[in-house]
């Protein structure tokens, strides 16, 4: 595999952004994220049949931004009793929840999983999503991050951010939950969106962000040359005087700030030949994570990162660094 047009592994690693959050940053998002819990949370929670024997489903279906409906499936090993903690977990860019057989690694491992559906998407690969975004906005350049690019108040991902805070609220209100053990985590967009959580919900037990999207925007559209980024390039190509806007939306999202504000323990993890998320821009979010964290680095992977090897790395971590046990506590 070639050289991707990033920074040496060593630079990358030491690599910190030098982009500033927003000025009313914590401002905005306590305003919307007080706006949204103003909504009663209370799960609609329906068994589902999967023919599984080991393995409880439920399809859970809990108020987002605005109050509208998101769907979830909740994975649950049966036959365990007491508390249990849980896992929820966000999807990658385009790919919607699927079906809950899909979602089998965490309840076989003793822990609740909330697999949070992703609006408006679901029809880019896997098998399909269940929520729709009831939103118009301005021109955007295809795909989601220009979607509402226009201001933070119409931006897609301020959208998707909230209804992901609101699924670990949905995760600590369903019975059978211990609220103090809520784990968030997801690959590429599914990273962004755990970082995110992770700066903005207090009490989390722990956060693993895989691969993450969504983090330092000027050097990701600088420097990627692979969609989804290429995105807001072809944008601005476009719309020639929406530069600094674009970005200034954006930067509300970035997951470099949210990781400042973050304290739970933290598991990374970094692709050194990822062409989708450059690595630099990976480590700009480790460098300014606000918790205690690790990285794992896969020297001569692409955006697939670790795959398989990172959710065992993730298994171990869970219980002997970050004491996460599918024990009752």
């Amino acid at each position: 595999m070639g050289r991707i047009a990033d920074l040496p592994p060593e630079e990358a690693a030491a690599y910190r952004s030098s982009e500033q959050p927003p000025s009313d940053f914590a401002e905005r998002w306590a305003a919307t994220l007080a706006e949204a819990r103003a909504v009663p949370m209370v799960p609609q929670v329906v068994r589902v049949a999967t023919g599984l024997s080991l393995v409880a489903s439920y399809d859970v279906t809990f108020p987002g931004f605005g109050g509208e409906s998101v769907r979830a499936w909740l994975n649950v090993p049966v036959g365990l009793a007491g508390r249990l903690p849980v896992v929820v977990t966000y999807n990658g860019y385009g790919g919607g929840r699927g079906l809950p057989i899909e979602h089998l690694v965490w309840p076989s491992a003793g822990y609740a999983q909330l697999f949070m559906d992703t609006r408006g998407q679901g029809s880019n690969w896997g098998s399909g999503g269940d929520t729709p975004d009831p939103h118009g906005g301005g021109p955007s350049g295809g795909g989601f991050l220009t979607r509402g690019i226009e201001s933070f108040e119409t931006s897609y991902y301020r959208r998707l951010v909230t209804d992901a805070v609101r699924a670990v609220d949905a995760a600590r209100a369903l019975p059978g939950i211990d609220p103090d053990r809520v784990v968030v985590t997801g690959i590429s967009q599914g990273g962004g969106l755990t970082l995110a959580v992770a700066g903005l919900v207090d009490g989390l037990a722990a956060a693993m962000p895989d691969v993450p999207f969504l983090c330092d925007f000027r050097r990701a559209v600088d420097v990627a040359d692979t969609d989804p980024y290429l995105e807001v390039s072809r944008f601005l190509a476009v719309q020639r005087g929406a530069v600094e806007r674009a970005f200034g939306t954006l930067a509300y999202v970035d997951g470099v700030h949210h990781a400042a504000r973050a304290t739970a323990p933290a598991l990374f993890s970094v692709a050194l030949a990822d062409r989708t998320c450059p690595p630099s821009t990976v480590y700009a979010a480790f460098n300014a994570y606000g918790g205690p964290a690790s990285i794992a680095a896969y020297p001569f992977n692409d955006h697939e990162g670790g795959q398989a090897h990172q959710l065992a790395r993730q298994l171990a971590w869970l219980r002997d660094v970050a004491g996460i046990r599918p024990e009752p506590a």
